[in-house]
């Protein structure tokens, strides 16, 4: 299960968002280190919007550096990386099939550009989730542009709050969609935050 399942957007939007990491079982963490870091360096050639690893963060936050981080993560580390079309996604992996790492690597996105990935790459995958949407008091929820920015983070750490905030700083013009997502990327730990689908929802702002 990934909480990067939980993306909202239209259809045009998430194709655009596909995010492929890293699950280490229990059993074989010992020796993975070696693993995790070639699985980021492969992802890394291909220019991700966004990569890093929840236990050490990611490159969108200042202290955070592309070797620093492939120094620092050790044995069964979750990482990930963002990328934002099909066409690079699938070079990926092509290149980790190449690799044979013998780790488990998950893609989420739409059904059909996955498929189609592995597809082209002689793969079939091994299983599919899907998320059953949100469930309980969703009166209590916020806007649908909000809930769309807040759920690039799969933790949720871009709080509702702060997303709303930095729309209104962005409509005064105090800073611009790219300057606020920045911003915000800095929040979100687990390398999953979509800095070019923020920004294309931010700059629906200054429309309104």
């Amino acid at each position: 299960m990934t909480n990067t399942l939980h993306r909202q957007g239209k259809l045009e939007d998430l194709k655009g968002d596909y995010v492929i990491f890293t699950s280490i079982a229990k059993e074989i963490k010992p020796g993975t280190a070696p693993k995790i870091h070639e699985f980021l360096k492969i992802c890394n050639k291909h220019g991700p919007i966004n990569i890093g690893s929840s236990k050490y963060g990611t490159v969108l936050q200042d202290d955070v550096e592309f070797n620093d981080l492939i120094t620092n993560l050790k044995d069964g580390s979750t990482s990930g990386a963002v990328f934002t079309d099909v066409d690079t996604l699938q070079k990926v992996i092509a290149e980790l099939i190449e690799a044979d790492l013998g780790i488990s690597i998950n893609v989420s996105g739409l059904l059909e550009g996955v498929h189609e990935c592995c597809g082209k790459n002689g793969i079939v995958r091994h299983s599919v989730e899907q998320s059953l949407g949100f469930w309980g008091a969703k009166d209590r929820l916020p806007e649908r542009d909000v809930l769309e920015i807040n759920s690039l983070c799969g933790h949720g750490m871009v709080s509702f709050n702060y997303i709303h905030k930095m729309m209104e700083q962005v409509r005064m013009r105090k800073l611009t969609p790219k300057q606020a997502v920045k911003i915000m990327g800095k929040c979100c730990e687990c390398a999953v935050f979509n800095t070019d689908r923020a920004e294309k929802l931010l700059e629906k702002v200054l429309e309104t």
